[in-house]
């Protein structure tokens, strides 16, 4: 383990309560205590605000869109005013939070359910793939930037101000981060949002004042009762279920704090319960016998399968090694598209005629899981939005026909927005000719070892001629936490643009309202979503 300067970091052992230490954390972590209280530095404050910025953003234009979980989620949420008010320490406080577009009061749970479904609709926000290889934690689960809305409502509820909001932001990611780190949800066929819940029990727990013991029973009924399967993201065409289940399971977990602070009692010490999914699948006692080596098994007799370590304060924040998407796509195909931008500019004549016909074949070598997940060849011929976005021939197909219409290929020229994804994209006839063109190969040891410190992907593009042009292996494709070439402020800046003007024709004081968060004011936060969303007709 590497040394750290003294007190930046919080242990908690496998053979220890973890949930009722994740509790712990958390209310240290927002507390005045300068001795626990969480200090995360400038650049990590940033990191979080860039991500918070981006997902909101995501958010908007999906509703700008009238996409339909989100807006049904919205429409549902607005059902549940709360219009009296309640006094906590002596003052008035709101009892209501808000969801995007609205300054109406609503009960937080459903407010959060609408905010969180609505940022993760595109699957365009931060992603991580639960990797640290300088603590040996490489169990390599995916997670997404989809759970800000849980510090936001509950700043909302308590009269706080963006600082707050912003670290218990930090918080959540840095549970949520670690956890991805140490036990492979993926492995099991169970969906990735598990670790997500987990800590929005813990944060929103935190913020309105639960005691330690009442954020473990929450975080032992979210275990207990809301474990989501990956049967939502099986099947050839995906649905709803999909995009909404870091909302719905986050909504479970909100309730069960709400339980929990008038009384309920949930299962205790959920890490080491040797019928709840951590032990069922590793760890003394397991049930099931492991599939690949994901997390580490302690061996000791009473205890959860890892450790857990946790940073209090300095720059190794789990935010720090998050990745963002430039475009509407499925993070997995990140490395193909750097490929291909890669190419198209070396090879700038397979761009010379506009229908494509100096491109005879297109090999894409990829890792697992992407080669099973966005490669699977149910997904070749995809008829909705959800499983164009997963269908690596589809996403591939309509950058490069992009890049055929304007002749150009970069990040911001090619990004892949929304319309996309109409249905009237899924069906283009140039799109599909690509697509057909286009072999996905999966490349073995080579490729697997190498993720998930990269996104380790080849392109072979095959000219008419039969010269092969070829990308060689990407790792740390732009957006990822370890590109060094990208213009990542730049791109965000196009990103934000792009999404925002869906949103509003000026989409500066959109953009504007969310970033600078730690500035904000209680009554900024409180009016943080008080303004109108201009909708559009057309897309779905």
């Amino acid at each position: 383990m590497p040394a750290v300067a003294e007190n930046t970091q919080v242990t908690l052992p496998a053979d220890s309560n973890q949930a009722l230490g994740i509790a712990r954390f958390a209310i240290d972590f927002l507390s005045d205590d300068a001795t626990k209280r969480g200090e995360p530095s400038q650049a990590v404050l940033d990191k979080t605000n860039d991500f918070f910025t981006d997902a909101v953003l995501c958010g908007l234009s999906a509703l700008a869109l009238k996409t339909n979980a989100p807006t049904v989620l919205r429409n549902e949420a607005l059902q549940y005013p709360v219009t009296d008010a309640t006094h906590l320490v002596g003052r008035a406080q709101r009892r209501g939070a808000t969801v995007f577009g609205s300054g109406t009061q609503l009960q937080p749970e459903k407010a959060i359910v609408a905010n969180c479904s609505a940022v993760r609709e595109w699957d365009s926000n931060g992603t991580n793939f639960g990797y640290n290889p300088e603590l040996n934690h490489t169990a390599g689960e995916f997670g997404h930037n989809d759970f800000y809305s849980v510090a936001i409502a509950a700043a909302q509820l308590m009269g706080k101000d963006g600082a707050y909001a912003l670290r218990a932001m930090v918080l959540h990611d840095e549970i949520r981060g670690r956890l991805a780190e140490v036990f492979s949800l993926k492995t099991y066929k169970v969906d990735h949002v598990v670790h997500g819940g987990i800590a929005s029990a813990a944060v929103f727990g935190a913020m309105l004042g639960a005691t330690a013991e009442q954020i473990e029973s929450a975080i032992g009924m979210t275990v207990a009762h809301a474990i989501p399967f990956r049967a939502i993201r099986a099947g050839k065409q995906l649905s709803d279920s999909k995009g909404a289940s870091a909302a719905i399971t986050t909504e479970f977990a909100v309730l069960s704090v709400k339980r929990s602070m008038a009384g309920f009692l949930g299962p205790r010490d959920i890490f080491r319960n040797p019928e709840a999914i951590f032990r069922i699948f590793e760890g003394p006692g397991q049930m099931f016998k492991k599939v690949d080596a994901g997390s580490a098994n302690t061996g000791q007799a009473d205890a959860s399968p890892f450790d857990l370590i946790l940073s209090r304060a300095g720059d190794d924040f789990a935010v720090m090694g998050m990745h963002f998407k430039l475009g509407l796509y499925e993070h997995q195909s990140a490395g193909a598209i750097q490929a291909i931008i890669d190419l198209l500019n070396k090879a700038p004549h397979l761009l010379d005629d506009a229908s494509g016909s100096k491109i005879a074949k297109i090999k894409i070598t990829a890792y697992e899981p992407a080669f099973g997940i966005i490669g699977d060849p149910a997904k070749r011929n995809p008829t909705t939005r959800q499983s164009a976005d997963h269908s690596m021939v589809y996403i591939i197909s309509t950058l490069i026909r992009k890049a055929l219409s304007q002749q150009k290929a970069g990040w911001t020229e090619l990004m892949l927005d929304p319309y996309d994804y109409a249905p009237d994209a899924i069906i283009n006839e140039r799109t599909r000719s690509l697509m057909d063109r286009i072999e996905f190969a999966h490349g073995g040891d080579e490729y697997d070892r190498r993720y998930p410190d990269g996104i380790p992907t080849s392109v072979v593009i095959t000219d008419t001629d039969g010269t092969d042009f070829d990308s060689g292996l990407v790792m740390y494709p732009g957006g990822h936490a370890r590109n060094t070439t990208a213009d990542l402020k730049a791109i965000l800046s196009f990103k934000f643009n792009l999404l925002g003007k869906l949103v509003q024709e000026d989409p500066a004081p959109i953009i504007e309202r969310f970033q600078n968060l730690g500035a904000k004011s209680a009554d900024q936060i409180r009016e943080l979503h008080d303004f109108e969303i201009q909708t559009r007709d057309g897309y779905e």
